[in-house]
C-alpha cells in the first residue's frame, strides 16, 4: 500500500489536532489591561461602575505594592481585582477572597502555585457581585469558584452561597460570622453537597456565636465540615503561615466526585454525610500551638441516602450509609434504632471494614413489620446480602429481635446492646418467642451495663431461655455502667463477633 501521506500534511494534522487539544483544553481568555505583579504572579485591577456595572480596567498605583488603597477609588466605582497564575489548571479553577484584600493571603498564593486564578471585588455582595461573576466567568473561569472569607469575609461568603449555592464549589471560612438569614439558609450547602472548612481562634468573640452554631446544624442537616481551632488565639491571626493543608483541602472539594450506589436506581435518594466528631490534635509549628482539629479531613466520611418508599401508610424513608468500598456479598447491618450518633463506634468499625448501616423508618405510632419486610426484600435484589446483622439498643433491640422471629432465615446474628425485650412491633413478647431463633441457630450478642436494670429482667432471662432452646447467646457486662453508656463501646469484640458470624 502506498503512502499518501506526505510529511507537509502529517505536519498539518499534527498542528490541527493540537489547536483541537487546545480548544477542548479552553484556556481561559486573556484579561484586558495594563499588568502589575502580585507575590511573583499577574494581577489585572479594575473599576467597576455602580449604576452600570461596567468593568474597566486601570493600573494598580505602585504605592500600593501587592495591597489596595481604596483611598484611590472614585466614587461610584468599585475595585476588582484578578491575579493570574503561570498556567491554568483544568477547568480553570478560582478562589474568591471575601474581604481584605492581601490579608494574610498564603493560602491564595498556594492556589496560584497550582493553577488556581485569585478574584477579588471589594463589596458585599449585592448587584456588583453579579456583575463580577459574569465578568471573570465570561473569561472562561470556573463557575463554582472555591471561596476565602475572613471575619466580614465570612459573612459575604455565606451570603453568596445562600443566594447561589450553584455557584459554589467550597467555603473556606476563617473567625468567620454569619448574617441570620444566611444562617437560616444553610440547608442549601447541605442539598447543593457544598463543604465548609472553618479555621478559628479558641479566643475568637465570634467563635462561640457563629462558628459552633454553624456546625452544629451542619451535622444536624448532614452537610460536611471540617475544624480547625487554634489554641489560645483570638480573631487575629487570621489563617496559618504554612497554607499548605488549606490549599490541599480546597483543591480536593473543587472535585465533583461521582458516585453509582448498588441501589442508584432506586426511587429518587437525597444523599447527606456521615462522619465521627472525633477530636484529633496537630501541631502548628510556625505558630507554636496546638490544634484541635476535627470532621471530613481527619476522619472517614461516608455517603448517607435518605431513599422515599411508597408503603401501606404513606410515603416512609428508608436510611442507607454506604461504605466507601463495599465488602464482597455487601454485608449490611439491618439497625433497628431511628437514629446512629456521631460516637457509634462499632457501626464505623463495620463501615470501615465494607459494611452497610441500614436503618428503616419507625413513624407514627409503631414499626411496621410488612415495612421492613418491603425495604428488606428491595436491598436483597439491589444486590444486597440476603442475611442481614439485626442490631437494636434498648427497646429498638426488642424491635430487631422481633424482625428476626419473623424472618430466621433472614438473619446471620444478633447484637444488642442493653436490651429491653420489648416490641410494639406485635403482640407477643421476644421473651416468650425465641425458640425460631433457636431453632435456626442465630448466634446473639448481649452487651449490658452491669448496673442496667434491664440486665437481670430482660438480658439474663433471654440468655437462659435461648441457651435453653439450644441457641447461643454471648453476654458482656460493662462494670460500673447503667442503660445510657458513658462512653462509646469498645467495637473490637462486637465486630468480631459480627464479622465472624457474617462470613459467605
Amino acid at each position: 500500500m502506498k503512502n499518501y501521506f506526505k510529511p507537509a500534511l502529517l505536519t498539518a494534522i499534527c498542528l490541527l489536532l493540537i489547536g483541537i487539544d487546545k480548544t477542548f483544553a479552553q484556556a481561559p481568555k486573556p484579561f484586558e489591561g495594563e499588568k502589575t505583579s502580585w507575590n511573583g504572579f499577574d494581577r489585572y485591577d479594575y473599576f467597576m461602575d455602580t449604576e452600570t456595572f461596567a468593568v474597566t480596567p486601570f493600573k494598580a498605583l505602585p504605592g500600593e505594592r501587592t495591597g489596595m488603597d481604596d483611598k484611590n477609588t472614585p466614587k461610584g466605582k468599585v475595585r476588582c481585582i484578578v491575579v493570574v497564575p503561570k498556567t491554568a489548571a483544568a477547568g480553570n479553577p478560582v478562589t474568591w477572597r471575601g474581604f481584605y484584600w492581601d490579608h494574610e493571603p498564603q493560602s491564595e498564593v498556594e492556589l496560584l502555585k497550582r493553577g488556581f486564578h485569585v478574584v477579588y471585588c471589594n463589596i458585599d455582595p449585592g448587584k456588583e457581585w453579579e456583575a463580577w461573576y459574569a465578568f471573570f466567568t465570561k473569561h472562561g473561569l470556573s463557575g463554582k469558584p472555591a471561596f476565602s472569607g475572613m471575619s466580614r469575609g465570612g459573612i459575604n461568603e455565606y451570603a453568596w452561597a445562600a443566594i447561589h449555592p450553584d455557584r459554589v464549589s467550597c467555603l473556606y471560612a476563617d473567625n468567620p460570622a454569619i448574617r441570620p438569614e444566611s444562617f437560616a439558609r444553610l440547608d442549601l450547602l447541605v442539598k447543593y453537597d457544598i463543604p465548609v472548612l472553618s479555621i478559628v481562634g479558641t479566643e475568637d468573640f465570634v467563635t462561640p456565636t457563629n462558628t459552633m452554631y454553624i456546625e452544629e446544624a451542619l451535622l444536624r442537616m448532614g452537610g460536611r465540615m471540617t475544624m480547625m481551632i487554634k489554641e489560645g488565639t483570638g480573631h487575629h491571626p487570621h489563617s496559618i503561615k504554612d497554607a499548605t493543608f488549606i490549599a490541599d483541602w480546597v483543591e480536593k472539594n473543587i472535585k465533583q466526585t461521582n458516585r453509582d450506589p448498588l441501589f442508584a436506581d432506586t426511587s429518587a435518594f437525597v444523599r447527606s454525610y456521615y462522619y465521627s466528631l472525633e477530636n484529633k490534635y496537630q501541631y502548628l509549628k510556625i505558630e507554636n500551638t496546638y490544634a484541635t482539629v476535627r470532621g471530613p479531613w481527619f476522619t472517614p466520611v461516608y455517603d448517607v441516602y435518605n431513599i422515599k418508599t411508597d408503603t401501606k401508610f404513606g410515603i416512609k424513608t428508608l436510611t442507607i450509609i454506604a461504605p466507601n468500598k463495599p465488602a464482597p456479598g455487601n454485608p449490611w447491618v439491618f439497625r433497628a434504632d431511628r437514629t446512629l450518633p456521631r460516637d457509634a463506634t462499632v457501626e464505623q468499625d463495620l463501615l470501615a471494614k465494607g459494611y452497610y448501616i441500614v436503618s428503616p423508618p419507625i413513624t407514627g405510632q409503631n414499626p411496621v413489620r410488612k415495612d421492613w419486610d418491603g425495604f428488606y426484600n428491595m436491598l436483597v435484589a439491589k444486590g444486597f446480602s440476603k442475611k442481614p446483622v439485626m442490631i437494636g439498643t434498648g427497646a429498638y433491640a426488642g424491635e430487631a429481635y422481633e424482625w428476626a422471629l419473623h424472618n430466621p432465615d433472614k438473619v446471620s446474628c444478633i447484637y444488642a446492646d442493653n436490651a429491653a425485650m420489648r416490641s410494639i412491633m406485635e403482640k407477643k413478647q421476644p421473651l416468650d418467642t425465641l425458640a425460631p431463633l433457636a431453632k435456626a441457630h442465630i448466634p446473639a450478642l448481649h452487651v449490658s451495663g452491669a448496673t442496667d436494670p434491664w440486665l437481670a429482667t430482660d438480658t439474663r432471662v433471654a440468655e437462659q431461655k435461648y441457651k435453653e432452646l439450644g441457641g447461643s447467646m454471648t453476654v458482656i457486662t460493662i462494670p460500673g455502667e447503667g442503660h445510657f453508656p458513658r462512653v462509646p463501646r469498645d467495637p473490637a469484640p462486637i465486630v468480631a463477633f459480627i464479622v465472624k458470624n457474617t462470613k459467605q
